[in-house]
């Protein structure tokens, strides 16, 4: 009778975990992400309005991710008029898990939006109506900027003509789509440094450009962080696979041996061998890499990320940069 028995108490343990696996599940989808709304308003002054277009357009590049780029081009440059319209697609031929598509960000979407609740969502990654954003936004490193950079940002883009377009939601493939439940978190901004200590200031201005994000290798659209800035990403562009290039300062695999002036003028629009308005031709490569907005960065700021990117432990990292699909 007592073995008889084992398979009862077997099949009840089971059942009470799966309730409780179930009733976990049901929180986490249900009552998180919780992130409360900051008391916070972004008045629109002139400066501000300007701060955050450099912002959004140079640095952090919200507007690339949240326009329509001309993919005929290289490094497809944003369509003049699209600015902030949203559309642009990141799904599991770019390796994400599931299709996210970016939203419309100009007053058009935004109108009914406070100040506090866009905030929430560039910092913490919850959106107007609680659900979680998936963080191709960098929204863990945005959570770290100065409050007033965000806030400017945030004057910017209530700036933008409104355009009427409203773009189809995300869809997390199973199970990110529970998983991304536990990804926002409260905002911890911390205070800019200023620009002449240059070391903190490029480390400052990498973070807000997410430069770790595309040149770390990933895995199931979550980076590998003892890998970071040592290239290997994959991303499935026009042309064949790209993988974003290693830019610690190992000085075979990395730009250990490149110069200041060699990194700077990588990024400037009128550098031959990145020339933003060139139609592709047939076979030719594509990247991702937005180099006709980064283009506009300051001089002064360039610098100080070469800066700071000399001063990583250098990861010896050769990456295949450009390899035909199969």
């Amino acid at each position: 009778m007592k073995r008889k028995k084992w398979p009862m108490i077997f099949g009840a343990l089971v059942a009470a975990l799966a309730v409780i696996a179930l009733a976990v599940v049901l929180y986490i989808v249900l009552f998180l992400p919780k992130v409360p709304l900051r008391d916070l308003k972004a008045d629109a002054s002139a400066q501000r309005i300007e701060r955050g277009k450099y912002l959004a357009g140079h640095v952090m590049v919200c507007i690339d991710c949240h326009s329509t780029r001309d993919w005929s081009r290289f490094s497809g440059p944003m369509v003049p008029g699209t600015e902030g319209k949203g559309g642009e697609i990141f799904d599991q031929k770019m390796g994400f898990p599931g299709s996210f598509r970016s939203p419309n960000i100009t007053p058009f979407h935004l109108k009914a939006w406070s100040d506090a609740e866009i905030y929430r969502a560039i910092t913490s990654g919850v959106s107007r109506d609680g659900h979680p954003l998936f963080p191709i936004m960098p929204y863990p490193a945005y959570g770290t900027l100065d409050t007033e950079d965000i806030l400017c940002v945030i004057a910017y883009v209530r700036s933008l003509a409104p355009v009427d377009f409203t773009p189809t939601r995300s869809n997390p493939a199973f199970p990110m789509n529970i998983v991304l439940h536990l990804f926002p978190a409260n905002a911890r901004p911390v205070a800019k440094p200023t620009a002449t200590d240059t070391v903190k200031w490029g480390a400052y201005l990498t973070r807000a450009a997410g430069c770790v994000d595309c040149h770390t290798p990933a895995r199931h659209g979550q980076i590998d962080k003892s890998h970071s800035f040592s290239g290997g990403r994959d991303f499935e562009m026009p042309g064949g696979m790209l993988s974003s290039p290693n830019i610690t300062p190992d000085p075979e695999t990395g730009i250990g041996n490149w110069t200041q002036a060699v990194f700077i003028a990588r990024f400037k629009s009128n550098n031959p061998a990145f020339h933003p308005a060139a139609l592709l031709k047939k076979g030719d490569q594509q990247t991702i890499m937005p180099w006709t907005m980064y283009a506009g960065m300051d001089t002064t700021d360039l610098a100080a990320i070469y800066q700071y990117l000399r001063r990583l432990a250098p990861i010896k990292h050769k990456v295949a940069r450009n390899r035909p699909l199969v």
